[in-house]
């Protein structure tokens, strides 16, 4: 069998729960034959967590950091940023301080660093953004002043766009060459935006071709050609995942029209520090287990490939979106990072994404930015 077969449905109950992480392995393992992994013995037996400390669980987070750049103040400034999100949950504002003292001194004593990595063709463009973090922070500090939470998040979320901007302003060129073997399969060298209207509503998808060319390039290749337009959502597992991407039909996965064959996609994982992606086996199987990927399972809304249970590079037209779930995924222990191939997150309409179960439909899908980036063999 290769993907979920439609005559094999809700083996898993919808809304399933449980705190207990084995029981969530056992009942995957049952029902997900297509997305998931085999738990019947081989060299699995994952037991090691793939990091200490607290996940990153933001995705607009997650894809700041997975640019390929190499600039340290930028990159202080960011992280500092990030943490005050962290530090307003618990109302430590203290340490929210120290992080707007690290930022300020970054900016006043490092800022032409920033701009000595923009292209010059860019620079117009990059001026202007680092000034605006200079007056952003002012905001901030003031907010920060009077311990008003609200106005504290809005005025980080203000300034960490305009690093982001920044951030994709220094990134020049595509950072490898994907295997030759894979050359006949579309890329998408760099990123794309999709808008995907469902019968609930309209969810945004950040596909990011910086980490994953191959899985991307095929999914924005399958947007452009209408292939998502109208198909239903087959499976639904409570808190844990929502899939779709199967055709009418008795194929299961879409079939390329110039050869009239299955088009599979290799499983492909960017490992942080790596120079490129991982092919065709998993990070266990590479005994890679607690390293960490360039985009994990631990944002709500990740984007990954279904694929045969057995088959690495079995993946086609079927994707879900991971519903992470603290009490069973939680951060640092995530049973899925190495496995899957995640190629983008979920940015907007994530409480949309809550309400899709199995039987929901995709209206449409269509890239609205980034349609240049996608290389056709």
């Amino acid at each position: 069998m290769l993907l979920w077969s439609k005559k094999i449905k809700n083996l898993l109950r919808t809304g399933l729960k449980t705190s207990v992480v084995l029981l969530l392995m056992v009942s995957l393992s049952l029902g997900l034959s297509s997305a998931w992994w085999d738990l019947s013995g081989g060299d699995s037996g994952r037991t090691s967590r793939l990091a200490q400390g607290d996940a990153i669980t933001d995705a607009k987070a997650l894809l700041r950091y997975a640019l390929p750049i190499d600039n340290d103040t930028i990159r202080d400034i960011q992280q500092n940023l990030e943490d005050i999100s962290y530090q307003l949950r618990g109302k430590r504002w203290g340490p929210i301080s120290s992080d707007l003292r690290r930022i300020s001194m970054a900016l006043d004593t490092r800022a032409s660093d920033i701009l000595d990595s923009i292209p010059e063709d860019r620079q117009a463009q990059a001026k202007p953004l680092v000034e605006q973090l200079r007056q952003g922070l002012g905001d901030l500090e003031a907010a920060v002043e009077v311990k008003d939470r609200p106005a504290t998040q809005e005025a980080r979320d203000r300034l960490l766009a305009s690093v982001g901007q920044l951030e994709q302003m220094m990134v020049t060129g595509f950072p490898f060459e994907v295997p030759e073997e894979y050359a006949h399969l579309p890329q998408l060298k760099g990123r794309a935006t999709v808008a995907i209207e469902t019968d609930k509503g309209p969810i945004t998808v950040v596909v990011d071709g910086y980490s994953a060319p191959v899985t991307a390039g095929n999914f924005i290749d399958l947007v452009q050609r209408g292939f998502y337009d109208g198909l239903e959502f087959i499976r639904s597992e409570g808190n844990y995942v929502l899939q779709t991407g199967d055709p009418p039909g008795p194929d299961e996965g879409f079939i390329d029209p110039k050869t009239g064959e299955y088009r599979n996609i290799p499983l492909e994982i960017l490992v942080r520090g790596d120079d490129q992606p991982t092919y065709g086996i998993t990070l266990e199987q590479a005994g890679r287990y607690q390293e960490n990927p360039v985009l994990p399972f631990s944002a709500y809304g990740a984007v990954a490939m279904a694929r045969p249970e057995i088959d690495p590079d079995g993946g086609s037209s079927q994707f879900f979106f991971f519903l992470f779930d603290r009490e069973l995924t939680p951060p640092g222990f995530n049973l899925l990072d190495g496995r899957y191939s995640v190629f983008g997150y979920v940015v907007e309409g994530e409480d949309i994404l809550e309400e899709l179960k199995q039987g929901n439909k995709i209206i449409s899908a269509k890239t609205i930015e980034g349609s240049e980036n996608l290389v056709e063999p």
